[in-house]
């Protein structure tokens, strides 16, 4: 075979692959860290970093039925650290519906489940901002909404960083 029918066959087979389409449905999994910011009920409004520390770490997975809707089920982990002591004060169960809104922004809609007690709802934005080939780096905003277990209901604004892959 001649350098000219060789070097037609990978310009040929390169362009196949470059405007491959993704199989659905497609599945990813991801972890992050989310701190909340600040907390407000109708009896105070707590600030993390100031009246105590604490973490979460969504781990899960998103399952997409096409390129604008899926499902995703995560699970957090969460730290609080408070004059000294740290400890798990519970694991959230997540699952949601994930809305592509282009651009790199997706819309998650979760229904919360807490072991403290609590329960809810959390709206999500979250935005891609570094893709590649082997994963990408997203930032999000997820805003919990929670009731139960005694308290007051609750409103936070948080903010997650993470890897997905």
């Amino acid at each position: 075979m001649s350098f000219k029918h060789s070097f037609l066959i990978t310009v040929l087979f390169a362009g196949f692959s470059a405007f491959a389409q993704t199989n659905y449905p497609k599945i990813t999994g991801y972890f992050g860290i989310m701190h909340p910011i600040v907390t407000f009920n109708s009896d105070e409004t707590t600030v993390n970093f100031r009246d105590y520390y604490a973490i979460g770490f969504p781990t899960g997975i998103n399952i997409w039925k096409n390129e604008k809707i899926g499902f995703s089920f995560e699970m957090v982990p969460n730290i609080k650290d408070d004059q000294g002591t740290s400890k798990v004060t519970n694991l959230l169960f997540h699952p949601g519906v994930l809305v592509a809104l282009g651009k790199g922004y997706t819309f998650a809609g979760r229904a919360a489940f807490e072991t403290s007690g609590r329960y809810g709802f959390t709206p999500v934005f979250n935005k891609t901002i570094i893709k590649n080939s082997s994963c990408s780096y997203y930032v999000a905003v997820p805003l919990p909404v929670r009731f139960g277990n005694d308290h007051p209901a609750s409103f936070t604004i948080g903010f997650q960083f993470g890897i997905a892959f």
